[in-house]
């Protein structure tokens, strides 16, 4: 396998050039600058990922991959740098010989098969995953993946076109611990309504979300991509807000996580398996066409041209780590308690050193 060149794109803003040194001085010695993300529009920036995402002469070693088993769901686009690392041998190259759990089940369920070893990391939603690692799962954070893929959707219809217009209403939703409801619950908070007396959270299947809204049983949708981007092909739909909405451009959704004992009794293998995926997410951001395509041989629904233009509305080109992401999940705990999803108690600097685990440095 060989790399493709890089393609030329803008210059970056000056507002991407101040992040990058920030970026760059919280980072480890070698990252370069893999985790800045390319502001502004047109194409892409291109970067190199840097020598953390380059794998050891040992990691590299001609036939002693190390089976790992990684959790992850194959109907979510924001996951699509597992398959990419997988196909263009990425992996392999970190030393690492990845099978695939595809798991659509209960977080909780999630995460306690990776802290009881049934799986070594998975890739998930840090609003999802928030909650249950306070109730003290062995599992880690280890990595940021990328910005974006949560969507609020409301009925032209209703007349909903903000967050404002949703007082008193209904959003139909996956489940009470969704990521979307606790995510919009945040802005509804942020405007002045109150995410638990001031709308109703109806559940629904999750595929059934946007029927619910067409019969009038509820004014608005809060979900994840494709389902959310597909439906916001409707004319009926209106996008309301995501999760790079406003304060949040800079924020990411999904995390990468590894069982605590993987990390304590071999943490090179940890450390390939994160190097490898933020590796994928560099290739990812670089040439989203051709994870679309990867990701669509796995069962991705949607078009190639549709999950390719669904990975561009998302950030993977913003991947922290380091004390970058350790600030995201101070905030994100401090947000979550406010409408009552971690404990008032939890002392989120605290629990932000104790749910991460640095594994590049």
């Amino acid at each position: 396998m060989t790399d493709e060149p890089p393609r030329p794109g803008l210059l970056p803003s000056r507002r991407s050039l101040l992040r990058a040194g920030a970026a760059a001085a919280a980072l480890p010695l070698g990252f370069g600058m893999g985790g800045v993300r390319a502001w502004g529009p047109g194409p892409a920036v291109p970067f190199d990922p840097g020598p953390i995402c380059r794998p050891t002469a040992a990691e590299a070693t001609a036939g002693r991959l190390k089976p790992i088993k990684l959790a992850w769901n194959a109907t979510a686009i924001c996951t699509a740098a597992a398959p990419l690392a997988k196909e263009r041998g990425l992996f392999a190259a970190h030393g690492l010989d990845v099978e695939f759990v595809n798991f659509g089940g209960s977080t909780e369920a999630l995460l306690e098969a990776i802290a009881t070893g049934k799986a070594d990391a998975g890739i998930g939603m840090a609003l999802r995953w928030l909650k249950p690692l306070e109730q003290g799962f062995d599992v880690k954070i280890t990595a940021g993946l990328h910005g974006g893929c949560l969507r609020l959707l409301g009925a032209k219809s209703a007349g909903i076109t903000d967050i404002a217009s949703l007082k008193g209403k209904t959003i139909a939703i996956s489940d009470h611990a969704s990521p979307a409801k606790n995510f919009f619950a945040l802005l509804l908070a942020k405007a002045g309504i109150d995410p638990e007396t001031g709308v109703e959270w109806r559940p629904y299947p999750a595929d059934l979300l946007n029927l619910a809204v067409e019969k009038g049983e509820a004014q608005a949708l809060a979900d994840s991509d494709p389902r959310t981007w597909i439906w916001l092909k409707d004319p009926k739909f209106a996008e309301v807000a995501t999760n790079l909405s406003g304060e949040y451009a800079d924020r990411t959704c999904c995390v990468v996580a590894v069982r605590g004992s993987l990390i304590r009794g071999d943490r090179a293998a940890a450390s390939a398996l994160t190097r490898a995926v933020l590796e994928a997410g560099h290739r990812l951001h670089a040439d989203p066409e051709d994870a679309a395509r990867i990701f669509s041989g796995y069962g991705g629904r949607g078009s190639v041209e549709d999950l390719a233009a669904m990975l561009r509305s998302q950030h993977h080109g913003d991947r922290p780590v380091g004390a970058d992401l350790k600030r995201q999940l101070v905030l994100y705990g401090d947000e979550l308690k406010q409408v009552n999803v971690l404990k008032r108690s939890t002392d989120t600097a605290k629990f932000a050193e104790r749910v991460y685990a640095d594994v590049l440095s």
